[in-house]
């Protein structure tokens, strides 16, 4: 939420920072994927290592990983962090091949590869909303979900969480996609829009509505969030790191949550400190950018907080869509330990 950085539920997985960060890269990160890292300190070697997979290019949405670091937060909480950036399809998969101790991927990620008996946990959701909506023109016809019958709705493709938060958008409308005209535009969202080629599209909440304001496109937007609560990015670790490692779980947790609150208390000071993480940052742009996702990270709950009604809900709408099996002890899948 990233974003930048498509996930995949029934179809292959794309974590959704790795959604997130494609589509917000446009309005910052534009480097070559890099480690991010600033230089270590002195006494890094009695420092405990611990890498992150957070996906793609660097990039502002991931500013309260870079806070946390810049600021010392991980150094004071013992540890030496590594930030591992690249093109990973399975992020949680490769977390548990051995490649990252955590990764920053999505919950609904989550339940399709536990669903798959992945070994996997998540024990801090930063992104309390989900970031997707679907947009449609100001003067459009569509007041209402129930409005959508009948209309062209542009996504990418179907696959990845624009998709996923279409099926959840017309699921509690009651529809089907039976009953709308789904196009495959690809990553043409705005172009798509301004030319009404269709008549509603698909994307991020922090990202289409800005580049389409910016273009004097005056639009309105039906959040997911607002709908069908789905648990969007988070820090993920395997259950192994969990139960073996509880201290470095709940001090890198709490260390990132620290550079998060900064963020959202000073999101101006972020982007002057993401700028020696992201090559080639706008800084103008990041700034729009995190201004508009501090409401993404917001909730009704503490920061960083596993809403248990928002997993039961979310685990409800994948088994009605058949992309995953009832889950018997849903608890299992998250945990607030590190975050109380």
């Amino acid at each position: 939420m990233s974003i930048r950085h498509r996930i995949s539920i029934a179809l292959p997985i794309l974590s959704l920072s790795v959604v997130l960060t494609l589509l917000l890269v446009a309005c910052g990160g534009n480097g070559s994927p890099s480690s991010g890292n600033a230089p270590a300190p002195a006494s890094s070697t009695s420092l405990k290592n611990v890498s992150i997979g957070l996906g793609y290019v660097p990039d502002i949405q991931f500013s309260p990983f870079y806070v946390a670091q810049s600021k010392g937060y991980y150094q004071a909480a013992g540890l030496n962090v590594t930030f591992n950036h690249g093109i990973v399809p399975d992020l949680i998969g490769s977390m548990v091949a051995g490649k990252n101790d955590f990764v920053f991927a999505g919950g609904d990620e989550l339940l399709v590869a536990r669903d798959k008996q992945v070994k996997a946990i998540d024990v801090s959701t930063i992104f309390q909303k989900y970031p997707v909506s679907l947009i449609v023109p100001a003067d459009s016809s569509i007041k209402t979900l129930t409005d959508l019958k009948g209309h062209s709705i542009g996504v990418p493709g179907p696959y990845g969480s624009t998709y996923t938060g279409l099926l959840a958008l017309l699921y509690k409308a009651g529809l089907t996609l039976n009953d709308v005209k789904v196009q495959s535009i690809g990553f043409t969202q705005v172009a798509a829009l301004i030319g009404r080629k269709v008549d509603a599209v698909m994307g991020y909440s922090n990202n289409e509505p800005l580049q389409l304001s910016k273009h004097g496109v005056p639009v309105r937007t039906f959040a997911v969030s607002d709908y069908q609560p789905l648990i969007s990015n988070g820090i993920i670790t395997t259950e192994g790191t969990y139960h073996s490692q509880p201290e470095v779980v709940r001090n890198f947790v709490q260390a990132t949550l620290k550079g998060l609150k900064d963020v959202m208390a000073d999101p101006s000071s972020a982007v002057e400190v993401s700028k020696k993480y992201i090559p080639g940052l706008d800084a103008a742009q990041a700034l729009q950018v995190l201004q508009a996702t501090i409401p993404i990270w917001q909730g009704s709950n503490k920061p960083g907080y596993n809403d248990s009604a928002t997993w039961q809900s979310m685990e409800q709408f994948l088994v009605a869509q058949k992309m995953i099996s009832p889950v018997q002890d849903l608890t299992q899948a998250y945990s607030n330990q590190a975050v109380d």
